[in-house]
């Protein structure tokens, strides 16, 4: 981040503090209201990562006019120059891997393998979001009276804003940002005030490769501060929200105040179906992925099990066996298998869903204690937690909890496990164990989610498909693949008559 960015400190290392201001209309510009906020790590609150802004209304209103002055210009540079400049980006991203993935694990808490992925995602998106320039395509279809073509094509929408969570800080603001700006939209962002480096290393790097000024701007601070500001300006067009629920219905209703597109991609109580024929190493290996990968901090994690009574049993004592086992510590340590939970208050949660757990009557199998002594007193730990005999409208079966806490529900068939899967307020990712094909082919139909995996956990997704879910967990847009084309962009029909007479519509029919 050239002017205002001091050297990156790795663990244990002792070195001055980066001060990075808000990137508005190409430049590097300090919040109007003075004030400013720590990045801390969470596996080690000792360490500050970064000091941002804390932007206010005015800071807002500057990235929105910047953003409209590039719109007419950037629509007008042909997609697939605009392509040309985020597949640049992904070249550079590659070069940058690893500096930008320690980055994220010193701000965010997962481990190096994850946050490596999480980049990977970004290139991965850069490359596809870089083909779609070339692949615009409109239909043309023929007309229904003589010497009249008719065709379709897509326009930009004009400024958008994202608002993005702390969970995956590079990865999702690339499924907004890059679609986005390859369609010819220009773009406000703000980041999660937990992990704003890692948008900011992002839009350093479409910066580098060629981005120009105004077509991208950041704000860092906090909430409403920000959020209502954002979705409420006459001059942005599209909103798109990666977040809980509950803030999904306050921006959805403040966007559709003023009519703009908006994406909301909410929370998930994802279920995952062991069944008694299952290979279950490969299911135990799954659960474990799933459900403690990013610390459960994922909208998709594994957080409920539904296990057919025939191998209950024998998958739930291995399963806490091998949950006990996870190393759990600083995710920049590669023996580590699970970082810290994002923030105090995130680890307050999943503790008091442990509470809730054990007053409802489930069985705790392992965990849910804080770790907080010797190498885990500066950070925000807790162990692994497995729940068994949850019956299925259980609070803890039922509500996001978003940490290292999965409930295992016991069921007699596959027909007894789908209404336990659909059975919840969400619908984001779901998941089957089988050797079964009849079985697999019945649930990717009776399942109600925006995904569903054979034979792996409920996260994986990639970036090619839609991604996005059902009920609560959105309004039915989906990110990824075709689909973020979809919403970043408008369908325009076009006729052109070359009969040089009038000719009306369903009304003068060719005899």
């Amino acid at each position: 981040m050239a002017t205002d960015t001091l050297s990156a400190p790795m663990l244990g290392e002792a070195s001055r503090t980066r001060v990075l201001k808000n990137f508005i209309d190409g430049e590097w510009v300090e919040a109007s209201t003075g004030e400013t906020f720590e990045d801390r790590n969470p596996a080690d609150t000792r360490e500050v990562v970064g000091i941002f802004q804390k932007s206010g209304r005015q800071d807002v209103e500057d990235a929105v006019q910047a953003a409209r002055r590039a719109f007419t210009k950037w629509r007008l540079v042909p997609a697939p120059r605009r392509a040309e400049i985020v597949y640049a980006a992904a070249e550079i991203l590659l070069e940058r891997k690893e500096e930008y993935a320690r980055d994220m694990t010193r701000e965010m808490g997962k481990i190096l393998k994850e946050t490596r992925g999480d980049v990977q995602e970004a290139i991965d998106t850069a490359y596809y979001m870089a083909g779609e320039g070339r692949r615009m395509f409109g239909p043309t279809t023929p007309s229904e009276l003589p010497n009249k073509f008719a065709m379709a094509v897509r326009q930009p929408l004009g400024v958008c804003a994202m608002i993005t969570p702390w969970n995956f800080p590079m990865a999702i603001p690339s499924w907004k940002l890059l679609p986005a700006i390859v369609c010819g939209n220009t773009c406000v962002i703000k980041p999660a005030q937990d992990t704003p480096l890692s948008t900011f290393n992002l839009v350093r790097t479409l910066t580098d490769a060629g981005v120009p000024k105004g077509v991208i701007n950041i704000v860092t601070g906090f909430g409403s501060a920000l959020g209502s500001p954002l979705t409420e300006h006459p001059e942005i067009r599209a909103v798109s929200l990666t977040g809980s629920s509950e803030v999904g219905r306050i921006v959805g209703t403040a966007a559709a105040q003023s009519f703009k597109h908006c994406s909301l991609e909410l929370g998930g109580k994802n279920p995952m179906i062991v069944l008694d024929d299952a290979n279950l190493d490969l299911a135990l290996e799954g659960a474990l992925w799933g459900a403690f990968g990013t610390t459960g901090q994922r909208c998709t994690a594994t957080s409920r099990i539904i296990v057919q009574k025939g191998v209950y049993g024998q998958f739930a004592h291995r399963l806490v066996e091998r949950a006990k086992a996870l190393k759990i510590g600083n995710g920049l340590d590669e023996a580590v298998d699970m970082g810290p939970a994002i923030n105090e208050a995130q680890l307050n949660t999943d503790l008091k869903y442990v509470d809730i757990g054990k007053a409802e009557g489930a069985k705790l199998l392992c965990g849910g204690n804080r770790l907080d002594g010797g190498e885990y007193k500066h950070g925000w730990f807790m162990e692994p937690t497995v729940f068994g005999e949850v019956a299925p409208k259980m609070r803890i079966a039922q509500e996001e909890i978003f940490g290292p806490v999965v409930s295992l529900i016991p069921c007699d068939s596959l027909e007894e496990a789908i209404p336990i899967a659909n059975d919840i307020p969400y619908g984001l990712s779901s998941a089957l164990y089988t050797r079964d094909v009849n079985k697999a082919f019945s649930a990717m139909r009776d399942l109600y989610a925006g995904i569903t995996y054979i034979n792996a956990p409920t996260i994986g997704a990639e970036v090619h498909l839609p991604f996005g879910g059902v009920k609560a967990t959105g309004n039915g847009h989906r990110e990824g693949g075709i689909g973020a084309i979809d919403f970043y962009t408008e369908w325009k029909a076009v006729y052109v008559d070359y009969s040089d007479r009038l000719q009306r519509a369903q009304i003068d029919r060719p005899e």
